[in-house]
Order: C-alpha cells, then structure tokens, then sequence
C-alpha cells in the first residue's frame, strides 16, 4: 500500500461506415491531443450555457462560446456503467457487452477508444472512474483496455464516495488519509475523516498527464463523479468541502452542495484549459465536454430545484429525452469554430470514430457511431446516418428507444407498447402521437428488432423477442 499525498449551425448529419482511413481535414502526421471529460449525472439543464440560471458555470459557459455547443447530443444510457461502455466501444446497448449497471469485465474482443488510439502511437490516461471491469485485475481492467496510466475508482459503488479510504493507480491500491467506518466490500461508506476529497485528486493527476506528456499526442479520459451523490450517506449524500458561493443563499443544504459540485466541476475545467494555454497545447487538443446521463433524485437532491433537466421530460433511468440527452461542449481553437450552436443529432458511439479519424487511425471493428469530425471542423460532406439512434434499459421496468430524424419511440417495459413522439414539435415528450401513425410505429418497432442482439450475460428481466405484429 502507497499513502497518496494530498495536492492542491452544423447540418444534420451523418456517415455510417464501420472502418475509417486517415482524415484528409486533419492531418495524419501531426494529430491532435484528445481529451474527453465526462461529468457524472449533470442535466440537460445543469450549466449556464444550457440555460441554467442559478449555478455558476462560468468557465464551461467561455468554452461554449469559444467552442461549439450540441443541443440533440445523447448518452450511451440513461445510468452510468453501460453509457459508459458505449463510450468506450462506439456499440450500442443492443450491440455493447455491459448492458446494465453491474460487475462484468468487458472481453479482450471488446475494442476500446483507448485501444484504437494507442496504435496509432498515443499515450492513453483514465482518470476518474471506470465501471467496467478489473475488479480483480480481470479483462476488464482498463491498462488491459488500452489504457497506458489509470488512477481512480474501478468499481462505480465505490465511487459513490467523495472521501474514499483508497483508490486505484494502474493495479495497485493506494491508500488516502480518510476514515472510512464501516466500510463496504468495494469502497463504499461515508467517511468520518474526510482529508482527501476525491475530485480534487483527479484533477492534480489530469493537469499532470498533461505536462508529463506534453511532447506526444495523448488521449486523456477525465472520468469526475461530480456530481453524483453518495448514495451510502442517504439523504446527506451531497458530499463536497465547502458550500463556496451558495453557503448564504436560503435554498436546502442539499441543493447549495449540488450547486457547489457543479461549480467546482467548472472551475476545474477552466483549470485544465488554463494548463493547456500555458503549455502551449490548446490548438493542438480537442476537448469535450458531456455528461453520462441525465439528472438524478440521489442524495437529497431534487431535480426540480434546479430545473436540471432544462425543461425535457424524466432524469436519469428514464428513457425518455431528460434522461439521454446531455450537453455537449467541444472546443479546439483555430479548426472547431466559436460560437457555433450545433443542432446536428450526435451520441457516445459516436466519440470512438470521431477520435479514431481526428487521429487518423483505423477502425477494425464494427460501430454503431459515425465520424462527427465534418460538423465539428464545419466542413460539408457528412452523409445522413445510415442507423436511428437506439437504447435499451434493463433497472425495475424495463425500456426501450429509438430515435428516427424527428422521431422518438418509447417502449415501458421492453417490447410493450411504443409511444411515438415528434421532438420537432414535442421536445418534452407530452404528447404521444402513435395511435395517429400506424405505419410508422410499425417501422420503428421493426428497427428495434433489428437493432438488439441478445446478450451473452443474463440481464433482468430475460423476454424474448416478439414476432412481428
């Protein structure tokens, strides 16, 4: 064991292929850095730039401005590990391996991001928290995933918690100065002695990757678990140091710690880009920027406080838009143009082909995303998207969605009725039109067919699959 000292408007678009040759936009012997930061279950509605009017995000609102900002951009799932997975694999979750939130190890045949990137001579960092395996220095350990560095939380129960007694740095535990009591099986509990706020830890360990590798092209994962609660501390489960600028206002203690987790969350973004300016990398790193699913009623939060949301229906397990769709902010000064609001429908599975063509490298396996590299450097080109946009859900009831242009189709539980909704007109999902489009329910239902594929593991609960009526 180790002690951890403590430091301080784009077209609709798409293109469906399922390999990529180098990009000719970017050019394939000077590829830019990557980095893709990815908040733990922040709203539609949660930051200034998507409306937000209460919290403080000032230093994500600039890099919307500097940047391009998404308005149709969905997560892979509506909880944490399989949106992740899809993150990772550019496979949907009726294609992608982890298909729920439990402990599996993605395979040696799962190919991630990391792994694509890495032969094409990037070094590949993971910070944060993973979900996907290696509890046991299994498969799916992410040095096994392609990832050269890691340091955070392995397992997602144990990223619960802000103060944890240890984390993760590549295979080997290290040990933080917190208290932990009781402590779970994986790391979880709340913690007694609380010295080592995690957050703050993955932050110094990011603006490290960066100025250690700063002469070679990196991908940096930043995986923060701000801000989800710690469920293990009830309704208290809004850990954080300090209230900051909330800690006079009259709103519910839990409500000024979720304000003071998404403001802490944006001051380390600025800190980040401040690293990348310093050091001269800025124009040569594309950065994002995303959530891994909608808001959530965690921890004593509500989610109505906030209007976290941004006036779409559900949070997080829903299927229906507040619980999928999530902001999105790239920036990359000097080829992604500022102050652009990009309508342009996009997803997670569509980061791993994105990344593989600003890299200029091959893509060998197939994926359900398509290259986003066209809208993002506002370049004409990209074809329409060959596939609709598909989820399915697997906690308490299950669910199904799908998304066709305009069109959204619902199904509570998986196979049941579809509810049909027009986003055009609809965004809030309150009117369910399917009784007034037969034809068109029917083809959205055949499309869900088509687009799952039953799954090695034993998800709950196991239905088949109907005949067509």
């Amino acid at each position: 064991m180790k002690w951890l000292p403590l430091v301080t408007s784009a077209l609709l678009c798409s293109r469906a292929a399922t390999t990529f040759a180098a990009p000719t936009a970017v050019p394939a012997t000077d590829p830019p850095n990557i980095v893709f930061i990815l908040a733990d279950d922040l709203g539609y509605g949660d930051l200034g730039c998507y409306g937000q009017k209460r919290i403080r995000t000032p230093e994500l609102d600039r890099m919307a401005r500097e940047g391009m900002r998404w308005t149709q951009f969905y997560a892979g799932s509506t909880v944490c590990a399989p949106s992740r997975c899809v993150l990772m694999t550019g496979q949907h979750t009726g294609h992608c391996y982890i298909r729920g939130n439990a402990r599996h190890d993605l395979r040696p045949q799962d190919r991630t991001v990391a792994e694509v990137l890495r032969q094409r001579g990037y070094v590949t960092g993971l910070i944060g928290k993973w979900g996907l395996g290696g509890f046991d220095a299994g498969t799916g350990h992410p040095n096994r995933k392609g990832f050269d560095f890691f340091f955070g939380y392995l397992d997602q129960v144990h990223a619960h918690n802000y103060y944890p007694s240890f984390l993760v740095r590549q295979s080997e535990t290290i040990r933080l100065p917190n208290e932990v009591p009781n402590e779970g099986r994986w790391g979880q509990g709340v913690a007694t002695r609380r010295l080592a706020y995690s957050h703050d830890l993955f932050t110094q360990e990011a603006l490290a990757f960066i100025e250690r590798h700063r002469n070679r092209p990196f991908f940096l994962y930043l995986a923060y678990t701000i801000p989800h609660a710690n469920n293990e501390a009830g309704s208290h489960g809004m850990e954080v140091p300090d209230l900051g600028a909330y800690a006079r206002t009259d709103w519910p203690e839990q409500e000024k710690a979720f304000a003071a987790m998404v403001t802490r969350l944006d001051r380390d973004v600025g800190r980040l880009r401040a690293k990348l300016q310093e050091l001269d990398l800025d124009r040569r790193t594309v950065l994002f920027f995303s959530s891994d699913n909608g808001p959530h009623r965690e921890g004593g939060h509500d989610p109505n406080f906030f209007q976290s949301s941004g006036g779409l229906r559900g949070i997080k397990r829903d299927l229906y838009e507040g619980g999928i769709r999530v902001p999105l902010i790239v920036c990359w000064p000097g080829h992604v143009p500022a102050g652009v609001v990009c309508p342009t429908l996009g997803w997670f599975a569509d980061f791993l082909p994105t990344a593989a063509e600003l890299a200029g490298a091959p893509v060998s396996h197939p994926v359900d995303g398509i290259s986003l590299v066209p809208t993002l450097l506002g370049q004409p080109g990209q074809k329409e998207r060959a596939a609709p946009l598909y989820w399915e859900f697997y906690e308490g009831t299950t669910a199904q969605a799908l998304r066709l242009g305009n069109y959204k189709a619902v199904c509570r539980p998986m196979w049941g009725a579809i509810e049909l909704y027009d986003l055009s007109r609809d965004s809030a999902e309150k009117h369910d039109i399917a009784q007034e489009h037969p034809q068109l329910v029917q083809r959205l239902r055949d499309l869900m067919r088509q687009a799952h594929e039953p799954s090695p593991l034993d998800w709950r609960p196991r239905r088949a699959v109907p005949a067509r009526r």
